[in-house]
């Protein structure tokens, strides 16, 4: 009995024996199996900055492109006030500069209401008020206010009002042969059209 029981020992230690040496070398085939290395998590690592990198770079991208909109907005703003500012300046005298229309043509009107044939007396007066035409003309200059008198040029209708058209066969059709009241310029732009008559083809 006593042998019996030493043979069933021994072979329960030979089987708990193998038994943990197989164990053993499952897990030694299990660790050198290329899928536990810990490269997946290596793998999730790497993929995961490289979105964090996209993400970053299209964040920035995004911003750079609103600090270039923003920039060319700024600069936009910048030029149209320099602008305004610019005619601001050109333009403030308009309205004085239309008032003052009136009394060159009322200078024109005595001129040309005094007879070639009038004594000396009012020939004096009458060179008087062609002094002060041209003294006014020329001030008015020194502030670019130019005067239209487009008689015998081809009609604008940018700075040419026509008043009636007329057949004339000595010039080219749509040729300004008369001005009935001249125009004037500030800066080249009009602050009123020259009054005119306006060859047609007979």
């Amino acid at each position: 009995m006593a042998g019996d029981d030493a043979e069933k020992e021994a072979a329960v230690k030979s089987a708990d024996t193998d038994g943990q040496q197989k164990s053993a070398e499952a897990a030694d085939q299990q660790g050198a199996e290329p899928g536990n290395t810990g490269q997946p998590a290596a793998e999730a690592d790497n993929d995961i900055e490289a979105l964090i990198a996209e993400a970053v770079a299209a964040a920035l991208a995004e911003q750079q492109d609103s600090v270039l909109r923003a920039h060319a907005e700024v600069q936009n703003m910048r030029r149209r006030c320099e602008a305004d500012v610019e005619k601001a300046h050109k333009f403030a005298l308009e309205k004085f500069s239309a008032e003052l229309l009136t009394v060159i043509d009322n200078l024109e009107r005595a001129l040309d209401a005094v007879p070639d044939s009038a004594g000396e007396s009012v020939n004096a007066l009458r060179e008087g008020v062609e002094l002060t035409l041209k003294g006014f003309l020329e001030t008015c200059e020194k502030f670019n206010i130019r005067q239209l008198n487009p008689e015998g040029e081809p009609f604008d209708p940018q700075m040419h009002q026509a008043m009636s058209m007329v057949p004339n066969p000595d010039v080219e059709p749509n040729t300004v042969v008369a001005v009935v009241q001249k125009g004037y310029l500030l800066n080249d732009r009009v602050i009123r059209p020259a009054m005119v008559m306006v060859s047609k083809a007979g």
